[in-house]
């Protein structure tokens, strides 16, 4: 049988999910975490590796001398050294598609978070303020309705898609950016320019895939074109935003709030500034870890090492 190991179990896997699938397919060894340091050692006898964050480079490919297969349980790659692996005609798989409605899902909490503070005001009743109160209403910051507003998607793949559905269900008007507007028509959304996406829109959704021609494109000029009374919304990745920028956007009321997801390094150092941000929603990465979707993750990761099994591989990157 195949020795498989699994680099970094407890992401995918704290303990509300089990193994049992993939250890019918081989001798499965799962570690809950692998610092890179650790990963050639690891994996130096390995058929089969699975990662999620883990980074695999040249020098562990090159070492593990019994490897044969790369599954990748994310969507994203970028963990693995794809040149080296196809150097060594071994195939790298991901898992699309996974996790769409549960981030569609986080996207619209971050957004009715920055419409209604809900937290806020559930904290000022557990304080005892309501109770002090004069008055059988109050709110601490402007409540904002979605109707009518208009929501500008960066990206309209199958999450901005989703999260498009969401917002025309609460009857806001839809703009999207997107590079392939012809491809993914989708009616109650018009397409427009980047500019004009973030000159227009209320609340702006980012959706895209990191790259190297948009890493950082969400900066201070950027910024500066959007409504005082706008939000920004990141539940894609860290870097497309430069940090500083935002911050500063934030601290000087270029606009009104940010809800972030991710982070341009996670766990993020305790100096990134949109730590302290005012009106900046931060959650730590968790769009993607509703437990049906990492069942659905650990599905799809199983199937790719079984079909990998059969000679008929799936969802090759490489």
């Amino acid at each position: 049988m195949k020795n498989i190991v699994v680099l970094d179990g407890n992401t995918l896997n704290p303990g509300d999910l089990n193994w049992a699938a993939l250890q019918a397919l081989g001798n499965v060894k799962v570690y809950a975490r692998t610092p890179e340091s650790g990963v050639a050692d690891r994996i130096r006898e390995a058929h089969i590796v699975l990662t999620n964050k883990a980074i695999i480079n040249a020098t562990a490919i090159q070492e593990a001398t019994n490897l044969e297969y790369i599954g990748v349980t994310a969507t994203g790659y970028n963990v693995v050294d794809i040149a080296a692996a196809r150097e060594r005609h071994i195939p790298v798989t991901n898992v699309p598609a996974y996790s769409t409605d549960s981030v569609a899902q986080l996207t619209f909490a971050l957004i009715l978070e920055l419409c209604h503070h809900t937290g806020l005001h559930a904290d000022s009743v557990r304080a005892g303020d309501w109770g002090k109160s004069i008055d059988f209403s109050y709110w601490k910051t402007p409540l904002i309705e979605l109707s009518g507003s208009t929501l500008g998607i960066v990206g309209l793949g199958q999450i901005g898609q989703a999260v498009a559905r969401i917002a025309l269900a609460f009857g806001m008007k839809v703009i999207a950016n997107h590079k392939h507007p012809d491809r993914d028509e989708m009616p109650g959304v018009t397409f427009v320019d980047l500019s004009t996406c973030f000159k227009q829109a209320d609340i702006v959704s980012l959706h895209c895939p990191l790259n190297a021609a948009n890493k950082e494109f969400v900066n201070a000029e950027l910024l500066s074109t959007m409504k005082k009374t706008a939000f920004l919304v990141n539940t894609s990745r860290g870097p497309l935003i430069r940090e500083a920028d935002l911050a500063e956007a934030l601290e000087d009321g270029v606009i009104a709030g940010a809800a972030l997801d991710v982070l341009s390094a996670e766990p993020p150092s305790a100096n990134n500034p949109l730590i302290t941000a005012p009106n900046t929603i931060i959650t730590p990465h968790i769009a993607w870890a509703t437990q049906a979707a990492r069942k659905r993750l650990m599905h799809t990761a199983v199937e790719n090492v079984k079909a990998f099994l059969e000679g008929t591989p799936q969802n090759i990157i490489n």
